[in-house]
């Protein structure tokens, strides 16, 4: 009797173990790498409101350490970052976020329709030559998550 309930004492107790180590493995991040995330924006009255979703998901992250974020821009919301006519404000965001590690894709196709270079956009915008729509499809293909706000 006395064994039995020894042994049952000692298997309770690797029990009890064995769920507060995987009580604590679940708690932990999980190490499959940094989430990927797409926002597309082609609406000029959302410039603002996606700007400020990818500052939240900045901050809800911890910052841009913990996230890979791509910002793929065609059509009218393209307006907005021409350089010279920029809004002071998205202007300085657009900069932080450059310097945070934000990819600035503009359309290649918009480009043309509303007759401007990479150059003439905000710093940081590179051009997906083949247009917006293939570039976000092309990161939809290495992982990244597709926000439309």
């Amino acid at each position: 009797m006395h064994r039995r309930n020894l042994l049952w004492g000692v298997l309770s107790a690797v029990g009890g173990a064995l769920a507060a180590s995987r009580a604590q493995a679940a708690a932990e991040k999980p190490a499959a790498g940094k989430l990927k995330v797409v926002y597309h924006l082609n609406d000029l009255d959302k410039v603002n409101f996606v700007l400020g979703n990818i500052q939240n998901h900045f901050d809800g992250v911890g910052g841009p350490e913990n996230v890979t974020i791509a910002l793929v821009v065609h059509g009218q919301a393209l307006k907005a970052f021409h350089a010279a006519s920029a809004n002071p404000d998205v202007t300085k965001r657009m900069g932080q976020f450059s310097r945070a590690g934000l990819e600035m894709a503009a359309c290649g196709n918009t480009m043309k329709a509303q007759h401007v270079t990479v150059t003439e956009l905000l710093p940081g915008f590179v051009a997906a030559e083949q247009g917006g729509v293939v570039r976000i499809a092309e990161l939809q293909s290495q992982g990244y998550l597709y926000l439309r706000p």
